[in-house]
């Protein structure tokens, strides 16, 4: 997984009075926890646009500037209910040897027969809840509706990787082509040729007259 590094600066406070000196200067408060203890510190607004403002997933290199680097992944963070601003952030800290969940984005790829007849693609999940080691961790799941026909549904079974293991029930379904009402009916080869068996020869519907039947009429 892709990381994102974040150049911090050790806080000697963390009273209301600290805190709102800091978002004063364009500084954001935040809390690194996992640790044996946790470690306070703060960055510019700016330097969490990357890891915020998308809708990819990133692990997080912080860099304090004592020389100290940890990683770590985002776990809150808290907005001004006005000016959506960035008021705190709180992250957890990551071990090789330790799993960790994240929710990770899907990908949808493929091009469905049912899209193509008129369905709709409704993505019933956007993001899997992801448990693996950090290592091991995936950029995106891809979720492949090509197969998928009108009324098709995609499960989460079907995203499944040996390195990581999906936080869902079997049934859950990721994504599903529904009906539309200018939809085309799609019509397997087998009924097709059905139809044709019951047809006679010249296309029309077959005769039932017998001879005797027609040489009364004459």
């Amino acid at each position: 997984m892709k990381s994102i590094t974040i150049n911090g600066s050790q806080r000697e406070g963390v009273g209301k009075k600290a805190t709102k000196a800091l978002r004063n200067a364009g500084q954001v408060p935040c809390v690194l926890y996992g640790g044996d203890q946790n470690v306070h510190f703060s960055a510019p607004e700016l330097a969490f646009s990357k890891l915020v403002y998308t809708p990819n997933a990133h692990t997080v290199v912080i860099a304090i500037e004592n020389g100290e680097t940890y990683d770590a992944v985002l776990q809150d963070i808290q907005f001004h209910p006005v000016t959506d601003r960035i008021l705190h952030v709180d992250f957890y800290r990551l071990f090789e040897d330790k799993e960790i969940a994240m929710d990770i984005p899907v990908h949808v790829i493929g091009t469905s027969r049912g899209v193509l007849n008129g369905g709709i693609l409704r993505k019933n999940r956007r993001k899997l809840r992801v448990k693996a080691l950090p290592k091991n961790l995936p950029d995106f799941l891809e979720a492949d509706i090509t197969p998928l026909k009108i009324g098709g549904k995609l499960y989460v079974t079907a995203l499944e990787g040996e390195d990581y293991t999906l936080l869902h029930s079997d049934n859950t379904v990721v994504v599903q082509i529904k009906t539309a009402r200018a939809a085309v009916v799609e019509i397997d080869d087998e009924d097709e040729d059905g139809e044709d068996a019951t047809a006679g020869e010249d296309g029309g519907v077959p005769s039932t007259e017998t001879d005797d039947v027609a040489a009364v009429k004459e």
